[in-house]
């Protein structure tokens, strides 16, 4: 799991990343098995900027019907990617 298209998923864009840009925190969708040091080296050679700090936490599925049936979504890791000082991250809508 060294590749790091496998490692990160995709960003997240919604009301609060937006507003976390600000103090250059960004919100990424990552591999469920993967760790810290794996997202800090993936995000630092695929966007070519300097990571400070890596924040983790495992979003549980929730249970939805579906007509009579009750089904589970899937668990997922969200990773809070704090980038050093003067580095930045656009990402093309």
């Amino acid at each position: 799991m060294a590749e790091m298209h496998d490692i990160i998923v995709r960003p997240l864009q919604n009301e609060r990343a937006a507003a976390l840009e600000a103090s250059s925190t960004y919100v990424f969708e990552v591999a469920l098995v993967a760790n810290k040091h794996q997202i800090r080296e993936a995000v630092e050679r695929f966007f070519g900027v300097k990571v400070e700090d890596v924040r983790t936490m495992v979003v549980r599925g929730k249970y939805r019907r579906y007509g009579r049936h009750v089904a589970r979504r899937a668990d997922w890791k969200k990773a809070y990617v704090q980038l050093a000082e003067g580095n930045t991250l656009s990402f093309a809508s």
